[in-house]
């Protein structure tokens, strides 16, 4: 068993653990939504306020393990499957933590639910960026649009620019710290934007290249 896969493992585990603990102590309605400001603004049950998150992470931990397996272009993802199973492991840490901060939030500490979320949304941004740099093409992981898809060089220039725009967008998260209701902003605005780019680069990438092998085999 891979070293990623036991760490996964032992996250969901203390996750289902750490909940059947929590339970007794937890109010009947449990706070499971913030606004923008960090204020709450959606309650669950506490059955699912409390088990919601251990089995979506259950859930999601097969997706991730069936996706190398299924994907027809496989062989491509074994080239970076280093950088996919450290960043699948990333993902499970993150969702750990605002399982976390949702218990304690529910068993009476107050704090601002955002400012302590921006930190682990700019660190997940920014090892998305590693991931995009180095994939190669397939079905399942990175930027896929048609175009991609389509052309092994369209593939690599729109991720090479992707990771960068990534990892740009971790910095502009975490300085969104400094400016306080604005910070939520700061950590959806760029990655939009950046992801509507990256979807017309693709294409004009892949025009560009389709004119350039037109114009060599005339």
């Amino acid at each position: 068993m891979k070293k990623g896969t036991v760490i996964i493992l032992l996250i969901i585990f203390l996750s289902f653990a750490i909940g059947f603990f929590a339970y007794p102590q937890m109010p009947d309605t449990v706070a499971s939504h913030w606004d923008e400001k960090g204020q709450v603004n959606g309650y669950m049950s506490k059955f699912w306020g409390i088990f919601l998150m251990p089995i979506i992470s259950l859930a999601m931990f097969f997706l991730f393990l069936l996706f190398p397996k299924i994907d027809p272009m496989k062989s491509n993802i074994e080239k970076f499957r280093n950088y996919y199973d450290s960043f699948i492991v990333s993902i499970f840490l993150f969702l750990f933590y605002l399982f976390l901060l949702t218990l304690a939030w529910n068993l009476g500490y107050r704090f601002n639910m955002v400012n302590l979320l921006i930190p682990a949304f700019s660190a997940l941004f920014y090892w998305c960026g590693i991931l995009i740099e180095n994939t190669k093409r397939n079905w399942f992981i990175g930027i896929k649009t048609p175009w991609t898809i389509s052309s092994d060089v369209v593939w690599e220039k729109t991720h090479k620019l992707g990771g960068k725009l990534f990892k740009v967008s971790a910095l502009i998260a975490l300085a969104g710290l400094f400016f306080g209701s604005l910070a939520f902003w700061f950590t959806i605005l760029p990655v939009v934007i950046f992801s509507t780019y990256l979807l017309f680069y693709s294409y004009f990438a892949y025009q560009e290249e389709t004119k350039n092998n037109n114009g060599s085999e005339n």
